[in-house]
């Protein structure tokens, strides 16, 4: 059933951290209804929308939000949620007539996550943008990238995911369980720039300590500089990942490597890291990626083989821990984390518009000839 079994969610569609957020929310059990717009039924995004993971897990009805009667609908089911999350610009959803306040006056207990990028004020939060932005404006993406190259923005994992939608769902939980306590609901701004940030903390902190470097990416420990943490290519032209930062570690992988005090010079001895990378990066291409697997995966060296996608789907470890599932033809993630007692489930696949709008207002309490009315009246629409 899940952790959040009878939780009930309106996520009102958008792209990005949004569905992520209620993915997860829904994998973990609770009754989450997208709110899709009625003009997206019968349309396919760059994908196809049997590909479209972030959209399982939970049903879709379109509702057209410039009908008087679409808002009420909307309006009805955030009556019986406890929380409903929303990504537009600052100042959307109230123009539609959804803001927190009227939403209050249905619902006090009500939990409003906003998911707009730059937060709900300051200076520019009114205007478009990406993931590829929130982390440049952080500081994050400025720290990710060769030392000779611009930075590289790492797809978009930082801002849209770590930064928006973990956040945004540990602030909803956060709020639904003050809710429950106080009586009362609140909007959980959640601002990717400052969820970058808050990811970006340890280095904020190496930085006022006088240890991280940067205007000098590709020098610090953890991007790439320090020679016992980075990714080397091997003889057949895969690579590997070394991350031998405690001092057992690093012995082991002087050991696995061949390599002594005397080949090295100090670990930590920042001005010789070049150095010591340069012979690890010969050394490495010495044997294919698998003869450095069959070396170093099963010891503490800190080792990983940089692997596609589609292999990291067949490696025993993932096998055996079934991280990846079978939804529709294809391999999803699996939901994570894992929880002992209320183990979680993808319920269903990916969605389309309007696939579920009749039977899911059903659900909702909606009668019959209610749903058919709004249907008539172009409200809502059943793919």
């Amino acid at each position: 059933m899940g952790p959040l079994d009878g939780v009930k969610i309106v996520e009102l569609a958008g792209i990005g951290p949004g569905p992520h957020c209620c993915m997860l929310l829904a994998d973990m059990g609770a009754d989450v209804v997208r709110v899709d717009r009625s003009a997206n039924v019968g349309k396919s995004g760059p994908v196809d929308d049997k590909f479209n993971n972030l959209t399982r897990s939970r049903p879709n009805v379109a509702v057209d939000l410039k009908n008087p009667d679409g808002v009420e609908t909307t309006l009805k089911l955030c009556e019986q949620a406890d929380i409903v999350i929303e990504g537009f610009r600052p100042g959307v959803l109230e123009r539609l007539g959804l803001g927190p306040d009227v939403l209050w006056a249905r619902n006090p207990k009500l939990v409003v996550g906003r998911m707009p990028g730059w937060g709900q004020t300051g200076p520019i939060a009114h205007t478009a943008g990406h993931d590829i932005n929130y982390m440049s404006l952080s500081g994050a993406l400025s720290c990710i990238g060769p030392v000779d190259g611009p930075p590289t923005p790492p797809l978009n994992l930082v801002g849209d995911v770590g930064g928006g939608s973990l956040y945004l769902a540990m602030g909803v939980l956060a709020a639904y369980i003050s809710a429950q306590k106080t009586g009362k609901g609140q909007v959980v701004d959640t601002s990717m720039v400052e969820g970058s940030a808050s990811l970006l903390s340890a280095m904020f902190g190496a930085l006022a300590g006088g240890t991280w470097k940067e205007n000098q990416r590709g020098h610090n420990r953890l991007d790439g500089g320090a020679h016992y943490y980075g990714v080397f290519e091997t003889k057949d032209g895969r690579h590997v990942s070394i991350g031998s930062i405690e001092p057992q570690f690093y012995a082991l992988l002087k050991e696995k490597t061949g390599l002594s005090d005397d080949d090295l010079f100090p670990q930590h001895d920042r001005d010789h890291w070049p150095d010591n990378r340069a012979k690890l990066a010969e050394v490495f291409k010495t044997k294919t990626r698998q003869e450095w697997v069959d070396l170093m995966e099963d010891s503490d060296v800190c080792f990983g083989a940089v692997l596609t996608m589609s292999e990291a789907m067949e490696h025993p470890h993932i096998v055996a821990r079934e991280s990846f599932g079978e939804v529709d033809g294809f391999k999803p993630s699996a939901p994570a984390p894992r929880f002992s007692a209320t183990p979680t489930s993808v319920k269903h696949g990916a969605t389309s518009a309007g696939q579920h709008t009749r039977e899911t207002l059903a659900a909702w309490g909606f009668p019959t000839d209610e749903i058919a009315r709004l249907e008539e009246a172009g409200a809502v629409r059943q793919a």
